[in-house]
């Protein structure tokens, strides 16, 4: 749920206050205000008619959404949750379920999903919530009972991204790009996935869910959140001095017209790790509503 954001509109009850709207916080979000304020008291404050829960010992943040989801459905209101990406994942896979808006509060480290949407600050959500404004988004799966809404990516793209990370606040982030290309991919180890039938050696596999921007290496945001297309950059292995070539390419700019790098846009994609042996297709679930790394 979202003003003016980046996907077409989609029809929700107006919550004045928050009331109907049920809210499940992540107790390790780093929202809060340390010494003073919970990520829920914040949500509180907000929003006072809003059930906002937090899991106590006994309880898992799972059943506790599962919980908020039934109560939800039952009031003909809307499903909230405060934590990171991961957490906004699995709260969107239950509305989806059951048909309900989400409410997104950005209480994780990079909040990936919640800046894309336009709802980087609580008060945004809450602002949202109050008028009935929000978007369709799509949710896709990697594997049964498996859904991400930001990316899914096999080989060296998670290392890369940790690396560009910590040096970009010291180097900018066109360098620090470059940097970590180098300092990724000579330790790379290539692998085999099978992709839509055909059999191929890579040194990285990234998918967004949703078409990002800019082009090259390190995507960083989505214009749009229901274009229904998978984003797929892939750099190949089966290249002669394929590392190489690449870090040259993205030194010289010139990615676009690397043999080694590929970037397509499909509505699905098959793909299974190693030869083709049961395959299981990417998609993207729903009617656009609310090892392998996927957040």
């Amino acid at each position: 749920m979202a003003t003016d954001l980046p996907g077409r509109g989609a029809p929700v009850p107006v919550l004045p206050g928050g009331r109907g709207l049920f809210v499940v916080a992540n107790p390790h979000s780093g929202a809060g205000v340390p010494g003073r304020q919970s990520s829920a008291d914040r949500i509180r404050a907000l929003l006072p008619h809003a059930e906002v829960r937090v899991p106590s010992r006994d309880e898992s943040l799972d059943d506790l959404l599962d919980k908020a989801a039934r109560d939800a459905e039952q009031a003909g209101g809307a499903l909230g949750v405060c934590g990171g990406d991961g957490t906004v994942g699995a709260a969107a896979a239950l509305a989806l379920e059951r048909s309900l808006p989400l409410a997104v509060f950005a209480g994780g480290t990079h909040n990936h999903f919640a800046k894309d949407a336009g709802v980087a600050e609580f008060t945004d959500t809450a602002r949202a919530v109050e008028a009935g404004s929000a978007i369709n988004a799509d949710l896709a799966t990697a594997a049964p009972g498996v859904s991400f809404l930001n990316t899914f990516s096999l080989g060296a793209y998670p290392e890369l991204v940790r690396l560009r990370e910590s040096w970009e606040n010291r180097v900018g982030r066109p360098v620090a790009s470059l940097l970590a290309l180098a300092g990724t991919l000579p330790s790379a180890r290539p692998f085999t996935v099978t992709a839509d039938g055909q059999e191929r050696r890579m040194w990285l596999l990234f998918t967004g869910n949703g078409v990002y921007e800019p082009a090259g290496l390190i995507p960083l945001r989505r214009p749009l959140l229901d274009e229904g297309l998978f984003d797929v950059r892939t750099v190949s292995a089966e290249h002669r001095l394929a590392r190489i070539r690449l870090i040259l390419s993205a030194a010289l700019g010139a990615l676009r017209r690397s043999r080694v790098y590929q970037v397509e846009r499909v509505p699905s994609l098959d793909l299974v790790p190693g030869t083709r042996r049961g395959v299981d297709r990417l998609r993207q679930r729903g009617d656009r509503g609310p090892t392998a790394t996927s957040t």
